[in-house]
């Protein structure tokens, strides 16, 4: 019986095919220097499908199986890095600026406000963003609202629904927000906090690639929060994207990328209105 590799080796060619297939399955475009990063992401991945060599995983891609490990493969290489009103000041403009300009407007027309994290990773931005939406409430009247969270990792995905994150992780403006919208852990969870049912039952998460020819995604959004992926795609790829969006907002709403992501070298019909901030052009002046 031979022996599993514990450290297998990848082949130039063979970095090359599964870097050429991650690009066509999510447009991330893996350089020369992220060899050794898949290198190591993927040698568990051999050993939990008992696979000896990587020349016997690119086969696997190969064959009728290569669609779902796809996704696998997508989850590995993922960067997931965020936290907790990252980036606040678009959370700023989205409490100090647009809810105040929409949410008068939507409460007499009895419309909902609709809003979508699309690259949500483990959940600290979409949750940010209810907290936001559920201090407005609390602090200005009630209305209705609806938020949908989307990634490409299903993996990470199952983290945000579950919503539990170590308590150094859990980092918001002011104390009291703490205990209003987090449960701390006792016991073998001691240590951790969760976000309240009543938070996480406004938001949906599911698994979506932003290069897929449909989203499962409702129409006419007020707000998009779309950041920090965008860096890891090429011009051409981001020029589809966000033109995809755009198709996604509400006439005058907001697209929010993040602050690395500057759209000057992607044509569009947005408005710049600060960093990383944009608006579509309204149909009609608002009420």
């Amino acid at each position: 019986m031979s022996l599993i590799a514990t450290n297998p080796a990848l082949a130039d060619d063979e970095y090359r095919l599964i870097a050429d297939k991650v690009y066509a399955y999510s447009r991330i475009r893996l350089g020369d220097d992220k060899q050794a990063l898949v290198t190591g992401r993927l040698a568990k991945r051999l050993r939990e499908l008992k696979l000896e060599t990587f020349t016997e995983y690119c086969a696997l891609l190969a064959s009728e199986r290569g669609t779902a490990e796809m996704t696998q493969l997508t989850d590995l290489i993922s960067t997931n890095h965020t936290n907790f009103f990252r980036e606040v000041q678009h959370l700023d403009f989205l409490r100090d600026h647009i809810l105040p300009e929409l949410i008068p407007v939507l409460v007499r027309q009895r419309q909902l406000f609709r809003i979508w994290s699309a690259a949500s990773s483990s959940g600290e931005e979409a949750y940010s963003m209810g907290i936001v939406l559920a201090e407005f409430a609390r602090q200005h009247g009630a209305y209705s609202w609806a938020m949908e969270a989307t990634d490409i990792s299903t993996r990470i995905l199952a983290k945000a629904k579950a919503g539990v994150y170590a308590a150094d992780h859990v980092r918001v403006p002011e104390p009291d927000m703490l205990p209003r919208y987090f449960q701390k852990g006792t016991g073998e969870s001691e240590g951790f906090y969760r976000v309240k049912d009543s938070l996480r039952a406004q938001v949906t998460f599911h698994h979506l690639n932003l290069l897929q020819p449909q989203y499962p995604v409702a129409a006419n959004q007020h707000v998009i929060f779309c950041r920090n992926v965008m860096i890891y795609f090429d011009t051409e790829t981001q020029q589809e994207l966000v033109h995809k969006l755009i198709r996604q907002l509400a006439p005058g709403g907001y697209l929010i990328v993040g602050h690395s992501e500057s759209l000057r070298s992607v044509k569009h019909p947005l408005k710049t209105l600060q960093s990383g901030i944009y608006q579509k052009a309204s149909l009609q002046p608002p009420e």
